[in-house]
């Protein structure tokens, strides 16, 4: 494709800015260039802000691209590439694959308060059980290595015990290893539980109060909205290519 004078100059600006240039972009650029130019000035905003070190704000991109709800593979290694090249370790990106392979206890985080609701509706079940001394001892072991406690948890630690335990080791890993400040690993719950592919809104208000008291910016936290609100050009990423294929096949435009 032989670009235009104007087309040059989005491309131009959009790499300037930061951005990683490929196929759909191409794409993209051939088929809107003032769609790409506008969408390189939203990505540029938490660039511009700079309330996050560069190599967080990737972080925090890797943990929106990977979320199990979205699961986008190129923005993952765009990011990851970007992260590694930004001065994270590997470990500190493994960490945030971690922390973010933990959404899929939001199952139970809303299934099983809404199972207690059904079974309380239909005389099932007059109110909670005491916990034992184990149940106790998981609460106590949860709140210590994760310095928190949230209702959400109290119906599936009485109903299911062993899928607690199990979760408590499986999620306390990166707290134990990892060396991510606990402030960004608040912030990469908050990004995934934020993403529109999730909106977790429990967990999103659990992780922000966590976050802010581990001493992360009102600025920060806006940034990482910024990060996460990104996730929607992934529509455009996905489809302007087979859009642009078809088009060329029908030979509506010239590829």
């Amino acid at each position: 494709m032989t670009l235009t004078d104007e087309q040059q100059a989005v491309k131009d600006a959009f790499v300037r800015a930061g951005g990683t240039w490929g196929e759909p972009w191409e794409r993209m650029l051939e088929l809107d260039p003032a769609f790409v130019r506008a969408y390189a000035d939203l990505a540029a905003v938490p660039v511009r802000h700079g309330a996050l070190e560069p190599k967080v704000r990737e972080l925090l991109h890797v943990a929106v691209d990977a979320a199990a709800t979205h699961l986008h593979t190129p923005g993952v290694r765009q990011h990851v590439a970007a992260a590694l090249a930004a001065g994270a370790t590997p470990q500190e990106v493994m960490e945030v694959l971690e922390l973010t392979s933990t959404l899929g206890i939001h199952a139970a985080n809303i299934g099983v308060p809404l199972l207690v609701e059904v079974l309380t509706e239909e005389g099932l079940r007059d109110g909670p059980a005491p916990l034992d001394e184990r149940q106790e001892r998981l609460k106590a072991e949860f709140t210590a290595t994760r310095g928190y406690w949230h209702s959400f948890w109290d119906e599936i630690l009485e109903l299911d015990p062993d899928l607690f335990e199990a979760y408590v080791a499986f999620s306390s890993v990166p707290w134990h290893t990892g060396t991510l400040e606990p402030k960004v690993k608040e912030l990469v719950y908050c990004a995934f539980d934020a993403s529109a592919t999730h909106l977790y809104v429990p967990g999103l208000k659990l992780h922000l109060r966590n976050a802010l008291g581990h001493g992360a910016s009102v600025a920060e936290i806006l940034e990482m909205f910024e990060i996460a609100s990104l996730v929607g050009i992934h529509a455009a990423m996905t489809g302007a290519p087979i859009l642009a294929e078809l088009a060329a096949r029908d030979g509506t435009i010239d590829v």
